[in-house]
């Protein structure tokens, strides 16, 4: 097996250190920023501390490897597949851990097969810094059986969701409507309480929210809840606004959640389970559909 990266940015390192340490030899890899005056030498010290030999041909990379790992931005991901077909090899392994759409997962796939390669959309869900090499992966795609065959024994953390090129990453994305939806929804929190110095009071008072059950309960009594109270939360959530925007705080998400309020309104979930809370989230959804699919 020789282990080749196209791109060598962050993700890339963090999989090679990880690699380096489980004692795979040989690794190569690519990166257009190698000669770049910034990001040249932060490419280079990364390489020499993760034992990476960098190339400085796309092409070698390519024809030198039996599994490639394509990290790079999601808007040059399908750019950087084209680029490679020339010289990608029958039976070679194409790993693309790119942030890209479904669509464009697709795309690359189609391209990666009629070389008579494989291709593997696999989807990062943790942090690289944490985790390494070992961070948990969704992986789908023709390619993934085989990523599991030859790497599982490396200690990755593999999960196969489906031969379906695209469907890994629609986890990841959806995944990331809520996670950094969160992680802003706390800096503009964390912004207005600095403000008006009640810190500490808020958060305590959320952690005793969120702290009392584990997240699969606390999302469906969050959601089962807004089905009924919908129209109040809006009320508050109007209240809320007025406020940040009087203490000088940029309120885009708390403005978010007030449109989506006012949205779920308009599907009458209230009067749907007479005011009672639906024990699952899952009956909210199927209210929601139902609606949907008559209008």
């Amino acid at each position: 097996m020789k282990v080749g990266f196209i791109g060598f940015g962050e993700a890339s390192f963090n999989i090679a250190l990880g690699f380096n340490e489980e004692g795979i030899e040989g690794i190569i890899a690519f990166d257009a920023s190698l000669n770049n005056p910034v990001y040249g030498k932060i490419i280079q010290e990364r390489a020499e501390k993760a034992n990476v030999n960098l190339l400085p041909n796309l092409e070698d990379v390519v024809q030198q490897s039996t599994v490639i790992f394509a990290a790079v931005p999601a808007d040059k991901a399908l750019d950087v597949c084209t680029a490679t077909l020339p010289f990608l090899q029958r039976n070679t392994l194409y790993i693309d851990v790119s942030a890209s759409s479904p669509d464009i997962k697709k795309a690359i796939s189609e391209n990666v097969i009629q070389k008579g390669a494989l291709f593997v959309d696999a989807a990062l869900m943790g942090p690289l810094p944490v985790y390494k090499h070992k961070v948990p992966i969704y992986a789908s795609g023709n390619g993934a059986d085989l990523m599991i065959k030859l790497l599982a024994g490396y200690q990755m953390d593999l999960t196969k969701i489906s031969d379906i090129a695209g469907e890994a990453s629609a986890v990841k994305l959806v995944r990331s409507v809520f996670m950094k939806g969160l992680s802003v929804l706390g800096v503009e929190m964390l912004e207005a309480a600095r403000k008006l110095e009640i810190e500490e009071l808020v958060i305590r008072s959320v952690s005793e929210t969120m702290d009392k059950t584990d997240f699969e309960n606390t999302l469906n009594r969050l959601v089962t809840g807004t089905a009924i109270h919908a129209e109040r939360r809006f009320t508050e959530m109007s209240g809320s606004n007025q406020m940040l925007e009087s203490i000088n705080v940029n309120a885009i998400m708390a403005t978010a959640v007030r449109e989506k309020l006012e949205y779920m309104v308009e599907f009458g979930l209230k009067e749907k389970f007479d005011g009672v809370t639906p024990s699952s989230y899952k009956d909210v959804l199927d209210q929601m559909a139902q609606k949907q699919s008559t209008n």
